[in-house]
Formats: C-alpha cells, structure tokens, sequence
C-alpha cells in the first residue's frame, strides 16, 4: 500500500511540475526569441503565444480526463494509469525539443501541440490517481491518504523554480554573455519533468486493480474471475453494505479467489444520473471543481503577474537575464512556500476531523472575503503595505489548498458508485480544467486590456468562490463512510 501511495504521489509532484514550469519557460523564451525587439516588447513573449503555451497542458488534460476516466472504468484503472504515464513522458521528451519548421509552425505552435498532448496524458492521473487509492483505503483513513498523495502537487510546484535556479546557475556566465544560450536552459527545465515518471514507470506496470473494481468486472463478465488478483483482498473493506464477496478454496490452486454473486438490471450511467439525487452530487462536484480552478490557474499561470506587483521581479530590460530568472523563481518559491504548500499539509492532517464539506466550505467562504478584500484594495494595499500585499494573497493561496483545490480531488473519488467512480471523477476534473481555460483565455484579455484588470480580476474570482461555496451544499459529506454511500447496487424498480 505504501508503494502505490508512493507511485500515486510522485505522478502528482511530476504534474505539477510539468503544468507549472511554464511560467518560467515562458519568460525565458522572451529573452530567447524577443531579445531584439523594440520597445516594452523586448525580452517578453506576445500575449498571443504567452497565452497558448500556457492554456496547452490545460487542454489535453480537459481531454484527457474525459477521455481516459472513461477507459479506466471500462479497460482497467491500473493498465489505463500506465498508458497516461508513458504518454507523459513521450510528450515531456518531445516539447522539450520543440523548434520552429524552416515553412510553417513556429516553435511556439509546436509547442503548444506536444503540450496538449503532454496535458492528455497528465490528465488521466486525476481520476485514475482518486479511484485507485480510494478504493485500497479504508473509511478511516481514505481522505486522508487521498488529500497526501494530492500533497504532493506542492512539492512540484517548489521544484519547478528550484531546478529553474540551478539549471540557470550552470549557465549563467555564459547567459549573460550571449542570451542565447538559455535556449539550452528551457529545454533542460522541461526534459527534468520526464525523470520521476521514468522513475516510477516499472511500478506503475506491476500496480493491480483492487478487488473491488475486479469484483464489478466479474459481475460485468464473469468469465474474468480467474483474473482476480487475491494479494489485493486484504486492501478491500468489507462491511454490510459492501459489494458481497466470498473466499473459496481449490484444490488445485493454492490461492483463494473471490466468488462473486452477479448483480442484475444494476443502473446504467445515463439511468443513474439521471435522477436528480444523483446529478446535483455530480454537477456540485464539477461546478466547486470549475469555479476554483478559475481562480487556482489564474493566479498560477500568471504568478509572474504577483511576483511583479510585490516588486520581486526586477527590470527585464536592464538586469542581467539570468539574475532575472533567478529573481523571479526566487519569488515563485517564496510564495509558494508561504501559503501553497502548508495548506496542503493542513488539510492532510485535519480532513478526517473536520470532513470535506467543512474544509471545502470554509475554504470558498474565506477565499470569497479574501479575494474580495485584494480586488477592492489592490492598489491600495500595494501603495501602503507590500507586506500587508504579500499576507493576503499568501492567505489566499494557504486557502486554496486547506480549502477546495484538494477536496474538490477528493470528494468525487468517494461519492460516485465503483462501475464509473473514475469516469464521474473525470467529468469533475474536467470542469476544472474547463475553468482553468477560462481564466486564462477570456479574464486574463481584461488584464491585457484594461490597466486596472488584476484587481478587476481578483473581483471576479471573489464572485466564483461564492458559486463554488453555494453548489457545495449538493454533495453529500463522505468523512467515515465506506464507497457504497452513493447507491452502489442500486437496481431498476
């Protein structure tokens, strides 16, 4: 068990690192491909470009979660979590030689292709990552190691920058020597992202599928019993409501195999969603999801836009560019380190006390009087108190994380019956990726466009926090309750 919460945990840290390391490789490819330009447009990559390489991971995920949740349920969650996997890392090794064509796509539409391919692979984790572990915890402990290995996400999110700095240290005589060569840098940067899923791939191929998902596989098609795998029966919490599963002996295997009893006329995705019991769960799931992400990659696309408000960023124009890139991922880790990563590891420790709801509830409502708070006072707070800056927006991002960005991976890898808990997860996170492209392509033109659009910005996602903190009365509370809460056998009347 601690082995596939190890494999589940670095797939998420090698996520965040993938998705993340843009916002640094989009700055040094403005002093790769804009070092000559004119004007403010020196050293910066177009808006245009910015935005596209930036909404690609984003895109393939949205895909990727749809589409791969789906298969899970249908191939397999393991033999589908492998395939995303080994996705990602083709597609990591790919983007990072992405170049221009001698006639056609410059280098930033190439990569904006390996990149949303990247992102599909990336996506299938969500899901896949949620079902495989819920179903191998027990109610006990089931958020709580569900919310750790989503945890992990922010040690990524720290290393991006860290590696950044390193990468750009071994260069940077000759960086400040000739500007090219940081080339080399964003390609390393992005390369670094294939390492911990190589890492962990051979583990990721040997993982089973829980006795739970088999048992419905069996009940699916029974002719697949043989292929129960019984080292996974002790992982499965067997209870009075639980799926009816036996042990039978044979004597001419040394092993035990499951025996189970078929269900009959059990309801179809469309005839379980359909009623609106079970829709509102799924619709509450995936509009918190869709409202938070709005504001989570709004923000984390663009902390460049943050580090530059706090006054950490330097002059891209006149400092050195290798100082300022380090500048910059020095205040990528700082922030990050205040509120980001803590947050996870609160909600680690307390989601088994306090319950999803309630962590998910009072992460919107703070979020909602927070973001409201840096909206209205923007320039205010910025003019009188960086520091008083700094604390609000780091207690928004503390938030975040001991708030809806990880319940809303939580909650739907437990509400949702075991036939398609991963295709409804996926549904959920999909949304969310729905409202990261949002944020990024429609509300950051505002940014662009009017010279009041970041605190315009944080108002409008002040207004998304108290969507999320309102849909999230739909959805049932999970904390000590096992995974047949959700009707799990329900049959036609």
């Amino acid at each position: 068990m601690i082995k596939k919460l190890t494999v589940c945990g670095v797939a998420f840290l090698n996520d965040a690192y993938d998705m993340f390391a843009i916002n640094i490789v989009a700055i040094i490819l403005g002093f790769v491909y804009y070092h000559d330009a004119e004007g403010s447009a020196q050293n910066t990559v177009p808006k245009k470009w910015d935005t596209l390489i930036k909404i690609a991971v984003q895109i393939g995920c949205l895909l990727g979660q749809l589409v791969l949740g789906r298969l899970g349920d249908k191939i397999g969650h393991t033999t589908v979590y492998s395939a995303s996997l080994m996705i990602a890392i083709i597609t990591t090794i790919a983007s990072a030689f992405s170049n221009s064509m001698v006639k056609g796509f410059n280098v930033f539409i190439v990569l904006f292709i390996w990149r949303v391919l990247l992102g599909f692979g990336i996506g299938g984790d969500y899901p896949l990552t949620a079902t495989i572990v819920s179903e191998y915890a027990s109610p006990k402990n089931r958020g709580k190691l569900m919310a750790g290995v989503f945890a992990w996400q922010g040690f990524g999110n720290v290393l991006t920058p860290i590696v950044s700095i390193i990468v750009t240290a071994c260069f940077a005589s000759k960086i400040d020597a000739d500007v090219l060569y940081l080339d080399y840098v964003w390609r390393i940067i992005i390369g670094v992202g294939c390492i911990p899923g190589v890492a962990t791939l051979y583990w990721h191929l040997t993982m089973a599928d829980s006795t739970r998902f088999q048992n419905i596989q069996v009940t699916n098609n029974p002719s697949n019993i043989d292929s129960i795998d019984s080292e996974d029966d002790k992982f499965l919490v067997v209870d009075s409501q639980s799926i009816n599963i036996s042990s039978q002996s044979s004597e001419n295997s040394p092993r035990s195999v499951p025996v189970v009893e078929p269900q009959q006329h059990v309801k179809s995705f469309g005839q379980y969603f359909g009623e609106w019991r079970h829709l509102k769960v799924l619709l509450g799931t995936s509009i918190a999801w869709f409202a938070l992400d709005v504001a989570f990659y709004g923000i984390n696309l663009n902390s460049s836009v943050v580090i530059k408000a706090i006054g950490f960023a330097g002059n891209i124009r006149e400092d050195k560019p290798s100082h300022f890139i380090k500048r910059n991922c020095l205040g990528s880790i700082i922030i990050n380190i205040l509120g980001s990563v803590p947050g996870y590891w609160i909600t680690v420790f307390t989601i088994e006390k306090l319950g999803r709801k309630t962590i998910q509830l009072m992460g919107f409502g703070i979020l909602t009087i927070l973001y409201t708070i840096l909206g209205f006072a923007y320039n205010q707070s910025l003019s009188k108190s960086t520091g008083a800056f700094i604390f609000l927006f780091s207690l928004a991002q503390l938030f975040q994380n001991f708030g809806p960005n990880v319940t809303t991976f939580v909650i739907p890898g437990e509400v949702f019956p075991t036939r398609f808990r991963s295709t409804a997860h996926g549904i959920s996170a999909a949304a969310g990726k729905l409202g990261a492209i949002v944020a990024q392509v429609g509300f950051l033109q505002l940014a662009n466009g009017c010279s009041q659009g970041d605190y315009h910005l944080l108002q409008i996602f002040g207004a998304f926090m108290l969507l999320g903190f309102f849909v999230t009365f739909w959805i049932p509370e999970p904390k000590g309750k096992t995974l047949e809460i959700c009707g799990e056998n329900e049959e036609l009347n």
